[in-house]
């Protein structure tokens, strides 16, 4: 997956403060459930390329399962824990899981000023709580290190550095979003067919017939 730029009528666009964190999207993601997780890592230097990354998965909220989507010029490295409370998998203890993974950029590959670059993940069964916080580092060509560490405040402002956070839902959420979706687009077909202007039109057609062939009987006889 080559690094993006941002282009309106051919000139790259600057990358906002609000707007160049390093972010996490998994959509439909929910507590028990096995989701593909896209790490989006912006290059906020004009003079630097973004050369590493690396996230870190927090032990109190281990995944079981996690593997790494190959990314071209990327190599992807894993690390291990044990994990103090064994998680419980398909009817297994699972004792140990991994807690950080590292995209390493080859020559030529690094993310450059203008660009961003996405790194995808798949993660499960995911854990049940209402949020992951992935901490994560951000490591640049001239060695600088931006520290995506800074956890969600209670009041709502947003920090300088914020960590990637994957909210989740609860387990049969999306599904019934999903069904109260269905069923509204349901009611809005039937609702949409009884005053649909063809089958009125088809119905005064049936009428017609009825009546044409009612005065032609009467005639014969």
């Amino acid at each position: 997956m080559a690094a993006v730029v941002g282009l309106a009528g051919g000139v790259g666009i600057g990358i906002g403060p609000a707007s160049a964190h390093v972010t996490v999207n998994a959509p439909g993601a929910t507590q028990g459930g096995y989701a593909k997780l896209a790490f989006r890592v912006p290059n906020e230097r004009d003079n630097a390329s973004t050369t590493k990354v690396e996230v870190n998965i927090p032990v109190e909220t281990a995944i079981a399962s996690v593997s790494v989507r190959p990314t071209p010029g990327w190599t992807a490295t894993a690390e291990r824990s044990k994990l103090t409370t064994p998680l419980r998998v398909h009817g297994s203890d699972v004792t140990e899981a991994i807690t950080k993974i590292t995209w390493t950029a080859a020559a030529g590959s690094a993310v450059k000023p203008g660009e961003f670059q996405e790194f995808e993940v798949s993660a499960g069964p995911l854990p049940e709580v209402d949020q992951i916080v992935f901490k994560a580092l951000q490591t640049y060509s001239n060695n600088e290190v931006v520290r995506w560490i800074d956890e969600p405040a209670t009041s709502g402002a947003e920090a300088e550095h914020p960590a990637p956070v994957l909210k989740l839902a609860k387990t049969g959420a999306a599904d019934a979003s999903v069904a109260n979706a269905n069923l509204n687009l349901a009611s809005s077909t039937d609702d949409n067919d009884s005053g649909n202007p063809v089958g009125i039109a088809a119905l005064a057609v049936g009428l017609v017939a009825v009546v044409l062939a009612v005065v032609a009987w009467r005639r014969s006889s």
